[in-house]
């Protein structure tokens, strides 16, 4: 078959590249006036990491760069006693005694480098390990209700795509900044005790390596901005072509050379770019070795001519040549470390401020202890919207739920179910109105002590990539008697019988000796998780919807011989299994329009009957 011209499309940008448009239009001179408050930042991290390696960091590199000066200045001693008349061997033991200092400095230098190299590097995991346990600290613990929030989503997606990674980077960079400021100006210190006239000997030779860093450095930057959908392209084609998830459909339509066929456009289109760029690249650097050329002759011709007139000795002059190319190092590195903290400190602002809202999110102090159980739980009047909603998923809503009892909530899709359960188990609370077990306001209570008293069964419920025993137990040890006794009730027993390894059986096919369960075998551990808590009120949203028919119909049987001692609140599409409940509310657009038991709710001939009645005729 003829092959078709490929059609890419746009792809917008990822969390990774969020700022790239805008370091694409800043100057130097913006990234240098923000340059110390992302120092202060930066270091501001690494001191609630490790005060102790912070410290050493920077006085050992300090230090380095005094010994850096002591090494130039006694270099010029050495060059004083060379130059002398005399006999050779006389002019190098007169040397020795400065020679002597130029090496203990350089000994001393490299060994304080060593030791800061050391301190930094101890930094870098202690940094991660902060900011990485700052952030999921937060969005553990935050309210359920901010993941409908879709500026929180957003703000969190930057903040885990690339603001938590770049703390230990701005960390680094910030140093490397502390560092090459500092032998720059150990250089320029050294000039000027040598003659203050050779000052701007140095700056005259370090602005052609100035532009030609900073003119390579914008463009390679540029050009990478203008490739990132290519780079995004070419990510999502090598996803399909390695992916686990859709590796069976790529060999069933036969994609393989399909695919392959886009990689290799997008790869040839990135070549020609990058090869493009290696050539402007290449005339940047050449222009400005010219030019870094001329300014050092300019400042060989400014030697010659102070020499001339007797303003410097000659010894002073090679002392300043090797302190102005010492300089032109510094400021080498100072670019590319301003640089690179600049685009850092963009990223890791986004963390800062997600964290900071995250942090105004969280509950205050909760003083009232959570009921240990209840004898009746009552919803009063309560509204709920969701974050960006126009109109609420509540309007009003009013229940009561007695001990023991087994309530059922039925409606259509959106008809404000689920987020009814979520408000009962303490996940969403509710904008307006009271929940209520016995006389406890739930908004007095702990969250997290409300939730150790409530079970959820949820229709979405978490693979979690754990052995079986920790699917079911969540990590709570109750010992062998508990975990055997709610696998049975949820027919979990069977699942873990066949699995090769029991309950150490790690369920994930990602990690070698992992298992994989089918959907109704993943259902039924989320039921045993449920009965597990074996707390007095537990929640079912949904809790067959991957089974079969006889597998459904035995769990609702051990869930209504398994309840004595707990409220089971049910939710369900499938009215047949609803009939023995205790009440029934059923819900439309938010509201309860009917409540009673299956027989009071068919003799009023509402929506429940319209519903029960659709679905039994199905079967007939």
């Amino acid at each position: 078959m003829p092959e078709e011209p490929l059609e890419l499309g746009e792809i917008s940008l990822s969390e990774w590249h969020a700022h790239t448009d805008k370091m694409a239009e800043v100057g130097f001179l913006t990234i240098a006036r923000r340059l110390p408050s992302l120092v202060g930042q930066a270091m501001g991290m690494a001191w609630r990491a490790s005060p102790r390696d912070t410290v050493a960091t920077i006085v050992l590199n300090l230090l380095s760069g005094v010994f850096t000066a002591f090494g130039l200045l006694a270099t010029t001693g050495v060059l004083n006693a060379l130059f002398q008349e005399g006999p050779t061997p006389e002019r190098v033991l007169a040397a020795l005694p400065s020679l002597l200092l130029v090496g203990a400095a350089a000994v001393l230098r490299t060994t304080l480098q060593a030791g800061a190299g050391w301190a930094q590097a101890r930094l870098d995991p202690q940094v991660s390990r902060l900011t990485e346990e700052r952030l999921y600290g937060l969005t553990s613990q935050v309210d359920l209700v901010a993941y409908d929030d879709p500026d929180f989503h957003d703000a969190l997606q930057r903040a885990r795509a690339r603001g938590v990674a770049m703390a230990d980077s701005v960390v680094t960079s910030a140093i490397n900044v502390v560092t090459a400021l500092v032998g720059l100006t150990a250089v320029a210190g050294v000039l000027g005790v040598l003659h203050p006239v050779l000052l701007p000997l140095l700056v005259l030779a370090v602005l052609p390596d100035a532009w030609a860093t900073v003119r390579s450095a914008r463009m390679r930057y540029s050009t990478l901005y203008t490739l990132i959908p290519a780079h995004r392209r070419k990510w999502i084609i090598a996803e399909l072509l390695a992916d686990r998830e859709p590796a069976g459909e790529v060999r069933s339509f036969t994609m393989r050379g399909f695919l392959l066929r886009m990689y290799d456009a997008v790869a040839r289109a990135e070549q020609d770019v990058m090869l493009g760029l290696a050539k402007r690249q290449t005339t940047a650097r050449l222009v400005g070795e010219a030019l870094g050329g001329a300014g050092t002759g300019l400042v060989y011709v400014a030697l010659g001519v102070l020499l001339s007139i007797a303003a410097i000795p000659l010894a002073v002059a090679g002392t300043a040549v090797l302190a102005i190319r010492s300089g032109q190092t510094s400021l080498s590195n100072l670019l590319f470390a301003t640089n690179r903290l600049y685009e850092e400190g963009l990223y890791f602002t986004d963390f800062l401020e997600f964290c900071a809202a995250a942090e105004r999110r969280l509950a205050g102090p909760r003083p009232v202890p959570a009921p240990e159980s209840f004898e009746r739980i009552t919803v009063e009047n309560a509204t709920f919207t969701y974050p960006g909603a126009g109109s609420p998923a509540l309007r009003g809503v009013s229940i009561e739920i007695k001990k023991n009892e087994i309530i059922a909530f039925v409606g259509e899709n959106g008809s404000g179910k689920s987020t009814l359960a979520k408000i009962l188990s303490g996940l969403y609370e509710p904008d307006s109105g009271t929940v209520a077990w016995d006389d406890v306001d739930l908004r007095e209570v702990s969250p997290e002590g409300l939730r150790l008293r409530t079970a959820v069964i949820a229709q979405d419920h978490t693979r979690w990539p754990l052995t079986a025993r920790y699917n079911i137990t969540m990590g709570t040890d109750k010992g062998e008697e508990a975990l055997h006794a709610a696998a049975a009730v949820a027919g979990a027993d069977e699942v873990v019988a066949d699995l090769p390894h029991g309950y150490r059986t790690l369920l994930d096919r990602r990690f070698k000796d992992g298992h994989e369960l089918s959907g109704g075998q993943w259902q039924r551990i989320a039921v045993a998780r449920g009965f597990h808590r074996d707390a007095p009120l537990l929640i079912c949203d949904e809790p067959t919807a991957a089974l079969d028919a006889r597998a459904e119909h035995a769990l609702f049987e051990r869930i209504r011989s398994h309840s004595d001692g707990r409220t089971v609140v049910l939710i369900t599409h499938r009215l047949a299994s609803v009939r023995y409940a205790d009440r029934i509310y059923v819900l439309d657009h938010g509201k309860i329009v009917e409540q009673g038991d299956h027989e009071t709710l068919m003799t009023l001939d509402g929506l429940y009957a319209d519903l029960y009645t659709l679905q039994s005729s199905a079967y007939r």
